[in-house]
This record gives C-alpha cells, structure tokens and sequence, in this order.
C-alpha cells in the first residue's frame, strides 16, 4: 500500500515571504508581551506609582495575553 506522499507535502508546504515574516513577528510580538509582563510584576523601582496589586493583575494579564498571541500562532501556523 503505497504512501500518499502529496497529502504530506501539502501538510509541509513551503510559507510564502510574507506568511514567513507574520510568523516572526507575531513570535516577537508573542516574546514583547511576556517580558513586559514579568518586567511589570518584579520591576521594583518601577517609573509609576502603582498599588503593588494592580501591577501584579496588569503583568499577568499581559503574559495571559501573551500566551493567547501565542496559541493563535500556533493553530494559524502548525494546524493548518
């Protein structure tokens, strides 16, 4: 029983330019939310005067959204 190799190339396919460069940038965009978020939690010298409570629920908002980027990256670019 042969191997239908056509349905594993099409699975693999070569990304175009700019589906490539998408990609990076939403992996870099991805990487900008995750570190602002834990820059915002453990920066103790931190420029704004905010309650130690809201900068902790504004940094793990920003690392659950980072990690939302993340997981419609990955569905856009690896389940496809």
């Amino acid at each position: 029983m042969p191997v239908n190799n056509n349905s594993r190339n099409n699975k693999f396919r070569q990304k175009s330019p700019t589906q490539r460069f998408l990609s990076i940038l939403g992996l870099c965009m991805f990487l900008f939310y995750f570190i602002l978020g834990l820059l915002i939690i453990f920066w103790k010298e931190f420029p704004l005067e905010i309650d130690k409570t809201y900068k902790n629920m504004f940094g793990g908002l920003l690392i659950v959204y980072s990690f939302m980027r993340f997981a419609r990256l990955w569905q856009n670019n690896f389940l496809r």
